[in-house]
């Protein structure tokens, strides 16, 4: 039961025992720390911040420290977070992107002002930005050799099948041509260096190619990510017309599984170790010079145990050359990888993730991307 301070007495808001979760970001406590006394919702702490970003829509008070209005209490008790879902989350597509506590601040704050601020939940047209299955504007990308910025005309149509991007304002072909079948994107402001910073992934040639994108508008930026998912959402149902919309949402988007610096060497294992940035995105391990190479400088396919991939703590006794102390070894049915990490947090969150691509059966469709 969850208590708050009135000026009169304490008094139960919420009969229901057991967790709250926050009404944005679906964060789990035992306790709502938080509420938008405006609102009729509880939230946790990191979204209470997102909510003080709309004064005129949202006034958050704490549960616990402050003194609450009768009035308040009331309008708590008659609304709560699952009657406002109800009214705020009415007509949310299936292909857009509910954040989760653990994703960035821009997907947060955009989630929560499309929901309050903009009701774009409540009203279909509205959502007309990411919804038309096309999508015409200009965003800052880095250049592949340069590494600057530039701005550059990106159109995506679903009719096409394609993201594509120019050089020149009045360009008739496209620089490049990204098939909706094989993109991706995720937010990376820490490693682009930008709040709107968007890494966008796709096959060429059966190798991945990355871009790096942002926008100074944050909205902006949040309807490019929910077009592409829009974009994939009805390529997949086409492709896979029995699938229910629970099982192709997974599939429009996703996130790494891990990224970061590791060591390496060569085939033969007596290469010295070079320090590399390496990314695992699903069954591919890929490895960089720089964070924000446009393409990697190999890929390594990892299977599961069923086809004799394994992975092991430590590098074996011949291994030769100065390397980082926190070894992990990669045994393919071709071969052995070897990697070093710089420390033994490191080794571990690596072993795992590596593992639990591992300890997954493959896909059928996953043998044709093997390399």
């Amino acid at each position: 039961m969850w208590f708050v301070r009135t000026r009169c007495q304490s008094r139960i808001i919420c009969k229901e025992g057991g967790l709250a979760s926050c009404a944005n970001c679906l964060y789990t406590s035992w306790e709502p720390d938080w509420a938008s006394v405006t609102l009729g919702v509880f939230v946790c702490q990191g979204c209470s911040l997102l909510h003080r970003g709309i004064p005129h829509i949202s006034r958050v008070k704490s549960v616990q420290q402050e003194t609450w209005d009768a009035s308040e209490v009331e309008l708590m008790a008659a609304m709560g977070n699952e009657p406002a879902k109800a009214k705020y989350e009415q007509k949310v597509p299936a292909f857009y992107y509910r954040p989760k506590h653990t994703d960035c601040k821009l997907l947060r704050e955009q989630w929560i002002r499309a929901r309050y601020e903009r009701n774009e939940f409540e009203f279909i047209e509205k959502q007309e930005p990411y919804s038309a299955g096309y999508r015409e504007g200009f965003l800052w990308k880095r250049g592949r050799d340069n590494g600057q910025f530039l701005s550059r005309k990106f159109i995506l149509s679903e009719r096409e099948g394609a993201l594509k991007y120019f050089n020149k304002q009045d360009a008739r072909d496209p620089k490049a041509v990204m098939k909706i079948e094989t993109l991706n994107a995720t937010f990376q402001p820490a490693k682009i260096g930008n709040p709107y910073g968007l890494q966008i992934t796709y096959l060429r040639d059966n190798s991945t190619r990355n871009i790096f994108v942002y926008h100074s508008d944050s909205k902006e930026m949040v309807d490019w990510f929910n077009a592409i998912r829009a974009a994939r959402f009805h390529y997949l149902q086409v492709a896979f017309p029995g699938a229910s919309d629970e099982e192709l949402v997974p599939k429009l988007t996703r996130s790494f599984m891990k990224e970061g610096f590791m060591e390496k060497t060569g085939p033969k294992h007596t290469e010295g170790f070079k320090k590399r940035w390496f990314t695992m995105d699903d069954r591919r391990l890929m490895y960089f010079k720089d964070p924000l190479d446009a393409y990697a400088r190999g890929e390594v396919f990892i299977g599961s145990k069923e086809n004799s991939y394994t992975v092991l703590p430590g590098l074996p006794p011949s291994t030769q050359g100065y390397h980082w102390n926190h070894g992990i070894t990669i045994v393919t049915p071709d071969r052995k990888f070897l990697f070093a990490c710089e420390t033994e947090a490191e080794q571990r969150d690596w072993i795992a993730a590596f593992q639990r691509v591992i300890n997954r059966p493959m896909r059928p469709q996953e043998y044709a991307g093997k390399s």
